[in-house]
């Protein structure tokens, strides 16, 4: 069946600054589909988003992965293999909790399965080390066939990389050798299989330009059946519900673009206005600074009528000074003549007396 959508929701999709390591980048301007994938085959488990052709989240499940809540709707995951941390902001926190119980459970559910195909393994290689009689030891281990679940997923595989069984020097007997050649044969084929499923795998994840174009046409072809089959649903009485669900919250966040849209477009206008008061206080300050020009020039004129005044005072007051003191030296010259007067008075007075 190939590799098919499971459960899908809408967020906004972020990955951390991979300069800073602590701020958040977003990586789509608006909501998009983010779902996570089955792949039947190699039995993995992925978390997908396309934003128009580009895939912005392509993250295999594994294990040791944890989705941790950071706010009520938003969550974060760390991916080893990207080398990188996705952010999701969802638009309310049930749908958080949905998508982190979704996460637990595929994180489960691949736990499951690689536990199961290390069991597989070691069953496979446990024949195989008997018929040997301890004679002959087999290199193969489910690490050495399938890898880790990290090797699974980015395979390194090179040219030298089958494992050959040496016999020992105590040769068996050429029947039970037979056999075990045989066996050997169908191991070397299965891990011959095996090598040829890595390279594959490596090819497909190393694959160029033109090859990931092909990939993101074919997913681009998945979301149109997708769409496709949200419109069959959206005929199927008993899907009513949940499409009306998904309708409402289009509404919702259509709602919210527009209202988000009309706090920028008030925004706008208020920066327009306060552009408009900035050119009149502008051209108010130029009258301000005219009129300040003219006050100066005023001003430097009555400080020069000030110091004429000041010198023409300075000349007054030393002309009166000198007045004061002529007329002072008058005074003492009358003074002295009075007083001479006087004395003539006194001795012609004398004389009349005597005579």
């Amino acid at each position: 069946m190939g590799e098919q959508p499971i459960f899908s929701t809408r967020a906004h999709v972020f990955q951390i600054d991979p300069n800073t390591k602590k701020n958040w980048v977003p990586t789509s301007k608006h909501a998009v589909t983010v779902s996570y994938f089955y792949d039947s085959t190699r039995n993995v488990y992925r978390i997908i988003s396309l934003d128009g052709s580009k895939a912005i989240i392509n993250s295999t499940i594994t294990p040791n992965m944890t989705f941790t809540k950071t706010s009520q709707k938003f969550g974060q995951w760390a991916d080893s293999r990207a080398n990188t941390v996705y952010g999701l902001g969802f638009s309310s926190e049930h749908h958080l909790s949905k998508f982190a119980e979704k996460f637990q459970e595929f994180k489960e559910a691949a736990r499951i399965a690689k536990e199961k195909s290390h069991e597989k393994m070691e069953l496979t290689s446990t024949p195989s080390q008997e018929s040997a009689g301890g004679d002959i030891q087999s290199p193969l281990t489910p690490e050495s066939i399938n890898g880790t679940d990290d090797e699974r997923a980015m395979p390194e595989v090179t040219q030298n990389s089958e494992p050959r069984a040496e016999p020992t020097q105590n040769a068996l007997p050429f029947t039970h050798s037979s056999t075990i050649s045989k066996h050997w044969e169908a191991e070397l084929a299965t891990l011959k299989g095996n090598n040829a499923k890595l390279t594959a795998a490596l090819l497909e994840s190393t694959a160029n330009v033109k090859q990931w174009k092909q990939q993101l046409a074919a997913y681009q072809e998945e979301a149109e059946r997708l769409h496709k089959r949200v419109t069959e649903l959206e005929c199927v009485s008993s899907q009513a519900n949940a499409v009306h669900t998904h309708k409402t919250e289009l509404n919702q966040t259509i709602q919210e673009l527009e209202s988000t849209l009309k706090k920028k477009e008030e925004e706008i206008e208020g920066l327009k206005q306060e552009i408009e008061n900035a050119r009149e206080l502008q051209a108010q300050r130029d009258s301000l600074t005219q009129k300040l020009q003219e006050v100066e020039i005023r001003n430097k004129d009555l400080e020069g009528q000030l110091s004429d005044l000041e010198q023409r005072l300075e000349k007054s007051q030393n002309e009166q000074e000198a007045f004061r003191n002529n007329l002072k030296t008058l005074l003492e010259i009358l003074d002295g003549k009075i007083f001479e007067l006087t004395e003539l008075r006194d001795n012609l007075a004398k004389l009349i007396e005597c005579s």
